[in-house]
C-alpha cells in the first residue's frame, strides 16, 4: 500500500544520511549539486558530490577586514556564516560570452545564442542570500529589459536553504529584514540541530518541487520537541546579533547629506579597490569587452563584472564623471541605501556583512552610515541627477 502523502506545510526530520540521499536524488533528477566547501582557508561555493564535501566542523571568524576559518570538533555541516563567494555567480557569472563571430572563408558567421543554462541545485543558501537573489530577480527580469541568460538559468534552480544559527560579528540582516530565518524563496529549508542526543535537520518545503522531493525521500515528521529545538535555535540566533542599522528614513537622510564632509573622511581610508562590490551578492555593474584571437578568425563580445569604484566605470567622452574616491564611495553607498529604492523598490543591501569582512582597511558601512546621519541639522538637499 502506497504511503499517504503528507499535507503541504508538514515539518520533517532529516538526518545526515538522508541529506546525502537528497543530494543524490537531485543528481539523479539531472541537477548539478553545488554547496559550501572549505578550500584555501575560506568557505567557497563549488560542486559537491555529497555531504562528505561539506565543511563539517568549520567555523569562520569575521570582523572588520578580517576572516579566519577554523576547524572545530563540532559535527555541524553549516556552522559557518557566509562564504567568500555569493551565489549570484551562478545566475550572473563573473564572465559571460554574449556573442561570437567566426571567419568561414566567405565572411563572418555570428553566433548570438544565449549560453545553455544548467540544472543547478544550490545547497546551503542563507536567508540573506535568498533575498539577494530576489533583488537580482527584479533587476534582471522585473523590468522591460530581460537578461536572457539570467532568466533562463533562474528557471533551472533548485534552492536548499539553511537557517542561520550563529550570525557573525559583521552580520546585520536582522536590521534589513532579510534574516536570519528563511521565510520564502526556497524549495527546501533546513534548520541544523547539533545536540548531545543527535545531529539532525528540521526540514520544510517551500515549493511544489521541494514538497515532491521530500515525499520521494519518505522522511518522518519532526517530533514536537524537534520543532521546538529549531525554533529555539532561531530565537537564539536573533539574540546574537551585534550590528544594528536603523533604516527608518535612511533614504531621505542620505539624500540630505549629499555634500556632507564625512564622504571625504571615508575617502581618506578607502582604497577604491572594489572588494566590497566583488563580494556583494546584489551588485550588478558590468563592462563589455570585444576581443579577437591572434589569428583574427574569431571575435567575441564578453560581459565581465565591473565596479563603480573603478575610475573607468564612469568614463564618458572627455573623462570620468567620478574622479575622486569620495565621489565613488558616495555613489556606492547612496545607490545601495537610497537610489536603489527608487529603481527597484527595495534597498540593495541584505546585511550579509561581506563588504565589511573583505574591506582591506576594515571600513564598516553600518558605522559610516551612523556617522553620516547622526547630525540632526539638514545639509544641502539634492536629487540624484545633480550628482557630479
Amino acid at each position: 500500500m502506497a504511503e499517504k502523502k503528507k499535507p503541504a506545510g508538514t515539518t520533517f526530520r532529516m538526518d545526515v544520511q538522508q541529506l546525502d540521499r537528497l543530494i543524490r536524488l537531485l543528481q539523479e533528477k539531472g541537477y548539478e549539486t553545488h554547496g559550501p566547501v572549505a578550500r584555501d582557508g575560506v568557505i567557497m561555493y563549488d560542486r559537491i558530490a555529497g555531504t562528505g564535501d561539506l565543511p563539517s566542523g568549520y567555523v569562520d571568524e569575521q570582523d572588520r577586514g578580517r576572516y579566519r576559518l577554523l576547524k572545530t570538533d563540532s559535527d555541524a555541516l553549516f556552522g559557518f556564516v557566509v562564504g567568500l563567494h555569493a551565489w549570484k555567480k551562478y545566475l550572473f557569472p563573473p564572465e559571460l560570452k554574449l556573442w561570437q563571430a567566426e571567419r568561414n572563408g566567405h565572411g563572418f558567421v555570428s553566433n548570438g545564442d544565449v549560453p545553455t543554462p544548467r540544472n543547478l541545485a544550490l545547497i546551503g543558501v542563507r536567508s540573506c542570500e535568498l533575498h539577494a537573489i530576489a533583488i537580482q530577480d527584479r533587476i534582471f527580469t522585473g523590468g522591460d529589459y530581460i537578461d536572457p541568460f539570467y532568466a533562463a538559468q533562474r528557471k533551472k534552480l533548485f534552492l536548499v536553504a539553511v537557517n542561520c544559527s550563529a550570525p557573525g560579528k559583521n552580520c546585520f540582516c536582522a536590521s534589513m529584514g532579510t534574516g536570519p530565518q528563511a521565510t520564502s524563496g526556497f524549495d527546501v529549508c533546513l534548520t541544523e540541530i547539533v545536540e548531545d542526543a543527535g545531529h539532525y535537520f528540521v526540514v520544510q518545503a517551500g515549493s511544489r518541487k521541494g514538497q515532491k522531493m521530500l515525499e520521494d525521500l519518505q522522511l518522518p515528521e519532526a517530533a514536537e520537541s524537534e520543532q521546538k529545538a529549531a525554533i529555539a535555535c532561531l530565537e537564539n540566533a536573533v539574540r546574537k546579533f551585534r550590528k544594528v542599522l536603523d533604516t527608518e528614513g535612511l533614504q531621505r537622510k542620505i539624500y540630505e547629506r549629499f555634500e556632507h564632509p564625512h564622504w571625504e573622511e571615508v575617502a581618506k581610508r578607502c582604497l577604491a579597490c572594489g572588494n566590497c562590490t566583488m563580494v556583494c551578492p546584489t551588485c550588478f555593474c558590468t563592462t563589455v569587452e570585444d576581443v579577437t584571437d591572434l589569428s583574427g578568425n574569431v571575435a567575441q563580445r564578453i560581459r565581465k563584472w565591473d565596479s563603480c569604484f573603478n575610475l573607468e566605470h564612469s568614463y564618458i567622452h572627455g573623462g570620468s564623471v567620478r574622479e575622486s574616491t569620495a565621489s565613488r564611495y558616495r555613489q556606492w553607498l547612496t545607490h545601495k541605501f537610497a537610489t536603489w529604492v527608487d529603481q527597484f523598490g527595495t534597498m540593495g543591501c541584505v546585511g550579509c556583512g561581506r563588504c565589511i569582512t573583505w574591506c582591506p582597511v576594515g571600513i564598516d558601512v553600518t558605522q559610516e552610515i551612523k556617522k553620516l546621519t547622526k547630525e540632526q541639522e539638514r545639509v544641502k538637499t539634492v536629487t540624484p541627477v545633480e550628482e557630479s
